[in-house]
């Protein structure tokens, strides 16, 4: 493949697309926002809590044990997912369960999981 294969050398402007891709642009905090919830995805351990809570509502123990790690780690990565809006909590008695916060973050999390499968 030349170095140059993929690069565009033409000098016309498809006004239309541009103008209606303008349109469709959304506000600059909404960019802000998507950067900062794909960087808290960009985490190893916290897309593996992702993962245990696409699968299932649980507490900080049996995550920890899933994973191999200590509560307060995970304690510590709930707490920025919840933070976030991308993990939610329900007390039940002495337990606290967390599961995705909503069906939005799990259809996220669920394609890019099916996309990497797709690419692999």
């Amino acid at each position: 493949m030349a170095k140059n294969e993929f690069v565009c050398d033409c000098s016309v402007i498809h006004q239309e697309i541009v103008e209606n891709t303008l349109k469709e642009m959304k506000d600059e905090n909404v960019f802000y926002k998507m950067a900062d919830f794909f960087k808290i995805l960009g985490d190893t351990t916290r897309t593996k809590i992702l993962f245990a809570l696409d699968k299932n509502e649980m507490c900080v123990c049996d995550i920890a044990n899933v994973l191999g790690m200590s509560k307060s780690s995970i304690s510590h990565q709930l707490g920025t997912l919840r933070r976030s809006g991308i993990v939610k909590c329900r007390k039940q008695g002495k337990e606290v369960y967390y599961m995705l916060d909503d069906e939005h973050v799990k259809q996220v999390f669920e394609i890019a999981v099916e996309h990497i499968e797709h690419k692999m």
